[in-house]
């Protein structure tokens, strides 16, 4: 019996006579006495089907749209590959980003703070950073302006309020106290999450997610305890941020759950931003007075930085504070919030270490064996999140 080859392209199938290869599998396609037929793909986009009985042209019967499907799904699997790899590059930059500006965040923050002993001035002018390069990102429409309803607002007003607090609260702590201990410090931020959760959203901790959490807790404790730069203010201050920011990570998950039509997470950012910049420029006078005038700022010239030296770091540290929470939001809508929460503890490690380096900060090792033991609950209670969130198999 003669056999042929049929060399089917997307776009003019034709006959070629063709020796038959080794048989792949059968089928009873074809009402013949020799029913097999076997497949290979050739370096072509063209699929070959071999050793098919030589039958009228009317008696072969191919399904084109099965052969036409494989070809797409083969095509489309090869060609996801390279986005993969742009994405994962990508991916990449982002959290070197997140962790570059974090770093010179720190120095230069800690830097004007040391000269310049008023937070909420401080903090309402990398407010008002922000709120530039939000303004200048939406004129050039470089993202799309949002439009909020009164509900949204009102929902992202409390937000706001509470994010304001929150990195107040940090600015305080870091004039007061080495930035190595304040991050070590705001590893608490899990216990204070389980906490929120439980009260706020009814959410019942496993026994992985609470067992993490007592490294953290005994962690925080040993590096207080031997903390060279150690205050309450300091210590209560970074507390008390790790309290307002989980809440408010706590509440804009209850504000996202609700919202049919909920805002992407940059414009939520921005929003937030501007609103935390007017409600903390009035508090800033009432708290601190008008501090950018002359004479103070002689007075942080006379402690270390000339005014040109601070008003720069005092720009920079502005810039970075926005964009590096800019990325982070960016890499959130990458990520799941469990693999988010691992860089978040990857960047503390990476800020702490850098901040000791640069500030020559004296750590005992009792000091480094708590703030160690905080940073490694945090990553258990991150892998104990992902373990979690697996879907249980039926």
């Amino acid at each position: 019996m003669e056999t042929c080859t049929f060399y089917m392209s997307l776009s003019t199938p034709f006959l070629k006579p063709h020796k038959p290869p080794n048989q792949i599998f059968t089928s009873n396609k074809f009402n013949s006495p020799l029913q097999h037929y076997t497949f290979h793909k050739p370096k072509s986009n063209s699929i070959h089907i071999l050793s098919v009985p030589n039958l009228l042209k009317n008696q072969c019967r191919f399904d084109l749209f099965k052969v036409k499907a494989v070809t797409e799904n083969a095509e489309e699997s090869e060609a996801a590959k390279p986005r993969e790899i742009v994405n994962t590059l990508q991916l990449g930059a982002k959290f070197g980003t997140w962790y570059i500006l974090n770093i010179y965040y720190n120095i230069y923050n800690k830097q004007v703070l040391k000269v310049f002993p008023f937070p909420a001035t401080v903090t309402a002018f990398q407010f008002g950073c922000g709120t530039s390069l939000i303004l200048f990102m939406w004129g050039f429409r470089l993202h799309p302006i949002p439009k909020i309803s009164k509900s949204q607002f009102t929902a992202i007003f409390s937000l706001a309020a509470v994010h304001t607090l929150g990195n107040l609260l940090t600015n305080i702590s870091l004039g007061r106290v080495a930035v190595s201990f304040t991050h070590t410090i705001k590893a608490m931020e899990p216990f204070f999450t389980v906490l929120l959760s439980a009260l706020f959203l009814a959410e019942r901790p496993s026994l992985w997610i609470v067992s993490s959490l007592v490294p953290i807790v005994g962690g925080v404790a040993l590096a207080s305890m031997t903390e060279a730069s150690f205050n309450w203010i300091g210590f209560g201050s970074a507390m008390a941020s790790n309290l307002t920011n989980q809440s408010r990570n706590v509440f804009s998950k209850k504000f996202m759950v609700k919202e049919e039509e909920a805002l992407d997470n940059i414009n939520l950012f921005s929003i937030i931003t501007i609103i935390s910049f007017i409600l903390l420029v009035p508090a800033a006078i009432l708290m601190e007075g008008i501090k950018f005038t002359p004479s103070y700022l002689q007075h942080a010239a006379s402690q270390g930085l000339n005014v040109r030296e601070m008003c720069m770091r005092l720009l920079l540290a502005g810039f970075c504070f926005h964009t590096y929470q800019q990325v982070s939001y960016m890499i959130l809508q990458m990520v799941s919030p469990v693999t988010h929460a691992v860089g978040n503890c990857v960047k503390r490690v990476v800020v702490i270490v850098s901040s000791v380096i640069f500030f020559q900060t004296p750590v005992s090792p009792i000091n480094s064996l708590g703030t160690a033991l905080a940073l490694a609950g945090v990553f258990l209670y991150s892998r104990a999140k992902r373990l979690q969130r697996k879907p249980k198999v039926a």
